[in-house]
């Protein structure tokens, strides 16, 4: 049966599922990875993992994610049963997220569309090398042997009834959440899972595949199983547990009579209904052994059994759910996947809403003297108030937190310290903080640069730091929090520190310094700022991991593109700390309407700092034709908008306009503009690729009279 299937509506539920049971296992494996060995519950997690990861690959018939996964469950069966001493923990470790790169790989292949054609015979035979090392590690320690994990290919799953003696029947019912997608899948994962077990299985609905209706059929009545198995309860609910998709699994044991009269279905639409309190007689033991000596050991009270007409499907009464008359358990929270591509839509829709709202509330219409818009006031409150509202919503719908980002750097700090043979302990702090998906895409891989660089530049070797008297392990600390509608992200690390000679000699050679400015006068933060430049590397040697030249340029320009900015700090011998600041969100934001000549212009209302009237005696001029202000003892460059664009008409009188004063972190710059037309909720669009990359631009809105602004970007005015 399972080779006669079409798995391709299934393959988009298998590889959502799957990357976050990889995602659940990596944050698992990571978290212990400096302990002396996995925990108990740990282990019982990863191999539930590899068995249903190796159950739906199997169903959807990729060999080689299915055997790899096979042999790390057939590792932790033997740590999970055997309980060995002395297992090597980095060395699992390091098996554990090897398994888990290749089935990412393989799995980023399917997403493509490419054939899942990976070969996993080498890290099966390193699994397998493993394994018997600690079964000989148990054996020397007198460990008694356990049986093997065997595993069958999924061919068929209804096999002869040949019961014995030590046969036990079983009737299961498994209710599933009504938001899961797919049920039919899940329950042939069951099916799949239990078929190790069972001498006999019969389920219903028994179509599962080949009828994708049954899934309705199976969220509505539940599924159920008819177990002929030489196992326990226990047994039965080590393989099939309540979590990411059941709701709740009953098991019941019957006699073999109860078994083989199977499952009653009747004509209405119906439900299970198990009253325990009413006419079920207890029945007696279990099973009833052949030798009467066992009929005299003292029997343990008993849950009350079915008797054979109860697990008959009944008529659902009307207006009442579809459940089990004992479920108490509290209703798990909701969850729904949606495509990412429908949230942008709905985000783009929500900013054309925004739009809308401004070209109604702001209409020329509404100036007309002698209305009365009382009435049409109110209304319009009303309608800003939901629009807020249904921003908030749709803003907090695309927010997700940096906890999968910061678990992707504790892996490249772990991979990288074994490699170079660094000893680094990880922290990460405020990995709950939440951003926009978007912003995520693009600090990912400024991220990895710079903690790269904190592990390979920053963090000096074992015996370095050991003649230098510092602590034998090293530190990379990741931290995360919000402030004035951004998000700080920075990366600490308690190596050596950057050198600033080393950096003005480098700067020096490849003639970046400027003409006639003394050395002395650049300040640390510029000094440092040249490592972000293009073909700037003060690594001598090309390593793995640095000395081209690139990396630090890409971070600053991925940071740009999002309206970041990367700041350095750093103490000689001490350490350095690596900062992004980049904002929530690009796509709405709130910020001030401003006119020069006759162009208007939006500026994000977080970067500016105040507005004030300024006089002619407040102002320096120098000979080259650069300005100044004063501004409380402090000296600000003066931008003057509509010189800078090149623009007609505008006020060049100095205390006919507004000066603008914006800061991004600690500096200011003084922007010179004609008027202030007021604030506004801004969509962010971006600037049409066919226009030249202009400096000071980050993008562009409508505004409500239907015109454009231009987004100015205060980096571009700063730099």
């Amino acid at each position: 049966m399972a080779e006669e299937f079409n798995t391709d509506g299934m393959l988009d539920m298998y590889l959502f599922e799957n990357g976050q049971l990889l995602e659940q296992l990596q944050e698992t494996v990571l978290e212990q990875k400096d302990a002396d060995c996995f925990d108990e519950d740990s282990i019982n997690e990863i191999f539930r993992t590899m068995h249903t990861i190796k159950g739906s690959s199997g169903i959807m018939m990729f060999d080689n994610i299915t055997a790899v996964s096979h042999k790390l469950e057939d590792v932790f069966y033997f740590l999970r049963e055997s309980h060995p001493e002395h297992v090597p923990h980095v060395e699992l470790v390091e098996h554990v997220l090897e398994v888990e790169d290749f089935i990412s790989n393989e799995m980023e292949k399917i997403r493509n569309g490419d054939p899942a054609d990976g070969d996993s015979s080498d890290i099966i035979a390193d699994l397998n090398q493993f394994l018997e090392k600690i079964k000989n590690g148990a054996a020397e320690e007198g460990a008694e042997p356990i049986p093997e994990n065997v595993h069958e290919e999924p061919k068929q799953f209804y096999i002869a009834p040949v019961a014995t003696s030590a046969s036990r029947f079983y009737k299961i019912y498994i209710t599933f959440f009504p938001e899961t997608e797919m049920a039919n899948v899940h329950a042939y994962k069951v099916v799949y899972s239990l078929k190790e077990l069972a001498e006999d299985l019969l389920y219903s609905p028994e179509d599962i595949i080949s009828d994708e209706t049954s899934s309705e059929v199976i969220l509505q009545e539940g599924f159920r199983m008819l177990l002929q198995a030489q196992c326990t309860e226990e047994d039965i609910r080590k393989v099939v547990t309540e979590g990411y998709d059941i709701k709740q699994v009953d098991i019941y044991e019957c006699k073999a009579e109860e078994f083989l009269q199977g499952f009653d279905f009747g004509s209405q639409p119906a439900s299970v209904q198990i009253d325990l309190e009413s006419s079920v007689e207890e029945i007696e033991a279990r099973k009833e052994a052949s030798d009467e000596a066992t009929v005299k050991k003292e029997k343990k009270p008993e849950k009350p059994k079915m008797a054979p007409g109860d697990f008959v499907i009944k008529s659902k009464e009307p207006g009442k759910q579809k459940k089990l008359a004992k479920d108490k358990k509290s209703e798990k929270a909701s969850f729904i996947s949606v495509d990412v591509r429908k949230m942008d839509q709905l985000m783009e829709l929500i900013g054309e809403l925004v739009i809308s709202e401004s070209v109604v509330l702001q209409n020329p219409d509404l100036k007309v003297p002698g209305l009365n818009l009382a009435n049409f006031n109110k209304a319009a409150a009303q309608l800003s108030k939901i629009s807020t509202d249904l921003q908030d919503v749709i803003m907090s719908m695309r927010m997700v937190p940096l906890t999968n980002t910061f678990q992707k750097m504790n892996r490249i700090v772990f991979d990288v310290s074994r490699k170079l043979g660094k000893d680094i302990e990880f922290v990460m702090v405020g990995e709950h903080t939440e951003v926009d998906k978007n912003i995520i895409e693009h600090i990912s891989d400024p991220l990895m640069h710079i903690v790269r660089n904190a592990v390979d530049h920053g963090i000096e070797t074992n015996e370095e730091r050991l003649d230098s008297g510092k602590p034998d392990k090293g530190k990379v600390t990741l931290s995360a929090k919000t402030e004035a509608g951004k998000v700080w992200i920075s990366v600490e690390d308690n190596g050596k520190g950057l050198d600033r000679n080393k950096i003005m000699d480098k700067a020096r050679r490849l003639g970046m310094l400027d003409d006639g400015k003394p050395e002395e006068a650049y300040t640390d933060k510029e000094v440092f700022q040249f490592i972000t430049l293009p073909g700037f590397s003060t690594n001598e040697q090309v390593t793995e991991y640095s000395g081209r030249g690139v990396g630090m340029d890409v971070v600053v320009q991925n940071l740009q593109a999002v309206g970041g900015t990367l700041d350095i700090e750093s103490t000689p011998g001490i350490g350095s700390i690596m900062s992004l600041k980049i904002p929530l969100t690009l796509a709405i934001i709130d910020g001030i309407v401003l006119e020069t000549g006759n162009s208007a212009f939006v500026m994000e209302m977080s970067a500016i700092k105040e507005f004030i009237r300024v006089k002619e005696d407040m102002m320096i001029h120098e000979p080259n034709g650069d300005e100044y202000i004063m501004i409380r003892g402090e000296c600000l460059p003066v931008i003057r908008l509509g010189e800078w664009y090149g623009l007609k008409d505008y006020k060049q009188t100095i205390e006919d306009g507004i000066m603008l004063i914006i800061a991004v972190e600690d500096k200011s710059v003084a922007i010179f503009i004609d008027n202030l037309i007021g604030e506004q909720e801004i969509v962010v669009k971006p600037i049409p690729s066919y226009i030249k990359k202009v400096k000071g631009l980050s993008g562009c809105t409508q505004l409500g009279d239907g015109s454009i602004a231009l987004i100015l970007d205060p980096i571009g005015f700063i730099e």
